[in-house]
């Protein structure tokens, strides 16, 4: 099932979420190329972006990766997310996507992400800032609210909607929470009650058969996962798959994995340079150790002393090496 936003139609209705520090432009590509439906950047702050900071510069790379691209932008201010949505558009994004749902300290208490929800005017003028300098479609990515006392997703999505936003994405936790408990898909019908655009639910999914109750739950035409994604960005395409053949791709085998992580290891060197490259790779390394673990392809005796080698290692040839042996004791271990 395709999703249109605007005149944009995905190839199939699994999303691959926004993470920062999670999701850079080595990790979409793989998402991209193994059929998520949609890629989205990790959070750009608006006025760094304008500011030409480094480190939000580089978060918007990676037009040549995925198509449709889509940069989302954090802000608190009308005139940067203004700003902002102008230098993204010309940095190739076709589409812009607004964060109200990031629930960090570090981004609430700047009064952005999900601290917007606390005021729905003030963030109803951020949408309309960026609704009306777009040239491609606008969408958002909301929580349920910021507390269980305000759940205004409902009020916030319409609102949206009636200024130009073509799709809605809905955690289903509220900021408060954090990543506590169980997201409640159950609470995104609500949304889903108010708007006739597209919804995506968010939180937990993890398995083909989570995105199929999500939807029901939610009411949602599609889904987007994020930390079920950790050690695996092929993963979104393979739910895709499992819940309509022919609309994302097959789960790869061990050799494909490990081409899908050599590669991910060479970009992320590629884009943050060796040292800071070595250091950013390691948290994805250490995930797909534990995905090995998880399936039974690497017996924890023996993964733990090559894991805790490899995590340490500053070498990058040697970490190259590692992850060659890796996937040689998978082999064996799966024979």
């Amino acid at each position: 099932m395709s999703i249109s936003i605007g005149p944009i139609i995905t190839r199939n209705n699994v999303f691959l979420a926004p993470m920062s520090g999670v999701t850079d432009q080595p990790f979409r590509a793989i998402a991209h190329e193994a059929g998520a439906g949609l890629v989205v950047s990790e959070m750009v702050a608006s006025e760094e972006l304008v500011r030409e900071r480094a480190d939000m510069l580089r978060r918007t790379l990676g037009k040549k990766d995925s198509s449709p691209f889509v940069i989302q932008l954090a802000g608190r201010e009308a005139h940067w997310m203004t700003e902002g949505t102008r230098i993204a558009q010309d940095l190739g994004a076709d589409i812009i996507d607004i964060n109200m749902g990031c629930p960090s300290r570090q981004v609430t208490g700047g009064l952005s992400g999900s601290a917007l929800m606390r005021n729905l005017d003030h963030a109803m003028t951020l949408v309309e800032a960026t609704v009306n300098a777009a040239k491609v479609p606008v969408t958002l990515k909301m929580r349920l609210g910021w507390d269980d006392n305000s759940h205004n997703a409902p009020e916030l999505a319409k609102r949206a909607q009636n200024a130009g936003v073509a799709l809605i994405t809905v955690h289903g936790r509220t900021r408060c929470q954090f990543y506590t408990g169980r997201a409640d898909w159950r609470a995104i019908r609500a949304v889903r009650e108010v708007i006739t655009i597209p919804l995506i639910a968010n939180g937990d999914g993890q398995t083909p058969a989570d995105a199929k109750e999500m939807m029901r739950l939610s009411g949602a035409d599609g889904v987007m996962i994020g930390r079920g994604s950790y050690g695996r960005p092929w993963w979104p395409g393979v739910v895709a798959e499992a819940m309509k053949p022919g609309s994302g791709c097959a789960e790869p085998d061990l050799p494909t994995e490990k081409q899908y992580l050599m590669a991910q290891q060479h970009d992320t060197l590629s884009l943050y340079g060796h040292h800071h490259g070595n250091k950013a790779f390691r948290k994805h390394l250490g995930w797909a150790f534990a995905r090995l673990e998880q399936r039974k392809y690497l017996l924890n005796h023996a993964a733990n002393g090559l894991r805790q080698s490899l995590l340490r290692e500053v070498d990058n040839a040697k970490v190259t090496q590692g992850i060659e042996e890796m996937f040689a004791q998978c082999l064996y271990e799966v024979a």
